[in-house]
């Protein structure tokens, strides 16, 4: 698999920048998507994008200069799916894969998507599970080590790590502007949800909380409170900054991207130490 470079991308704080437990990552931000992919023939372009949080690192690219790294996937969802467990792979598209697979996997979102996010079926073809061990290899592996190598690099500077894990949301999904997904409470201390949605509702947007989005296998797998390890996804509302059909900005990005700007900067001025 050839995709230029790194399949993801880190942007680090500058020299000065505020010291802060926090860490942002956008694993679905990438448009890359290699050859070897081979999807169905005549599949249009947008369909293979729509799964895609198209521009969210960019929404979120002021996390660095509040002292949050920032971590973002460069290969396509349709391709590999970053925040999904690697071992959950699709019988339906895979031979060899095992029958039993979670919920998300049977609906054919797992980790080697067998759908569009459109429900466009993406191959005309069954994949070898050596080609989707490839894939969970040279994309999903070496996302989550670097993704890892931050977490702990926090953890031994503050005692705690706190993921902030960013991603977007189709118009029609849920009543919201915003959705915190926090699994329920499980993933960490309940001063961090709060915060966040006292920061997003301080804008004006509507927040929900867990439905339909609890946090996928990254707010699972970092939700270790009592290990001081904290996890929330986070999700927004495509209306509030993109024009779906074009994955270009709308009318409204400007307002968005300076709305965040401000939640990031009140977020990584916070006292996480206590």
């Amino acid at each position: 698999m050839t995709v230029g470079d790194a399949p993801f991308s880190i942007t680090r704080p500058p020299a000065g920048a505020p010291a802060t437990p926090l860490v942002f990552a956008s694993p679905h931000s990438g448009d890359r998507y290699p050859a070897d992919m081979d999807a169905a023939p005549g599949l249009p372009r947008h369909s293979l994008r729509s799964a895609e949080d198209a521009l969210v690192g960019r929404l979120v690219e002021d996390g660095p200069a509040h002292g949050a790294p920032l971590i973002e996937g460069r290969v396509g969802r349709a391709y590999v799916d970053l925040n999904r467990d690697p071992a959950d792979l699709d019988p339906a598209l895979i031979d060899g894969a095992a029958p039993a697979c979670g919920p998300k996997t049977a609906a054919g979102y797992g980790v080697l998507p067998r759908l569009a996010g459109d429900g466009a079926p993406l191959y005309a073809r069954r994949l070898s599970l050596e080609e989707a061990a490839a894939r969970v290899r040279t994309v999903h592996a070496p996302y989550h080590a670097a993704l890892q190598d931050l977490m702990q690099a926090a953890h031994a500077r503050h005692g705690r790590a706190l993921l902030i894990d960013w991603h977007s949301m189709p118009a029609r999904a849920a009543g919201a502007d915003v959705v915190l997904g926090d699994r329920h409470g499980a993933a960490c201390q309940a001063r961090l949800s709060r915060r966040l949605r006292a920061l997003f509702e301080g804008l004006g947007w509507r927040v929900g909380l867990n439905h339909p989005y609890a946090g996928g296998w990254s707010t699972q797998r970092w939700g270790r409170p009592q290990q001081g390890f904290e996890a929330v996804q986070i999700e927004i509302s495509r209306r509030l900054y993109l024009d779906e059909a074009t994955q270009q900005p709308n009318i409204a990005w400007p307002t968005t991207r300076r709305a965040l700007g401000r939640v990031i900067a009140a977020l990584c001025a916070e006292d996480w130490s206590a």
